[in-house]
C-alpha cells in the first residue's frame, strides 16, 4: 500500500489545516469531491498538472486508514 504519509500533509496556515497533497494547496477532500462527481483519473491528472498516480493512491490510502481508524464514521440509516 502507498505510504500516503509521504504525500499527505495537514498544516493550521493552509487551508485551515485541512489535509494537503503535499506541496500543493489541493485538499484531499476537493479531490475526493471530483471522484464524487465522476470524473476518472486521466481528467484529475490532466486538470491538476501538479498531481500524480503516487498522489491520488496516497489519497485512498489516507481515507482508508481514517476509515480503518473509525475516524470518519457517520450516521448511516438504513431507507426501506
Amino acid at each position: 500500500m502507498t505510504n500516503w504519509q509521504e504525500h499527505i500533509v495537514s498544516d493550521k496556515g493552509v487551508l485551515l489545516g485541512k489535509p494537503i497533497i503535499k506541496g500543493t494547496r489541493i485538499a484531499v477532500e476537493f479531490i475526493l469531491e471530483r471522484f464524487a462527481d465522476g470524473w476518472n483519473e486521466e481528467q484529475i491528472l490532466e486538470n491538476y498538472p501538479r498531481l500524480n498516480k503516487e498522489d491520488l493512491r496516497a489519497i485512498f490510502a489516507y481515507t482508508y486508514e481514517c476509515m480503518k481508524d473509525g475516524l470518519l464514521f457517520t450516521d448511516i440509516r438504513k431507507t426501506s
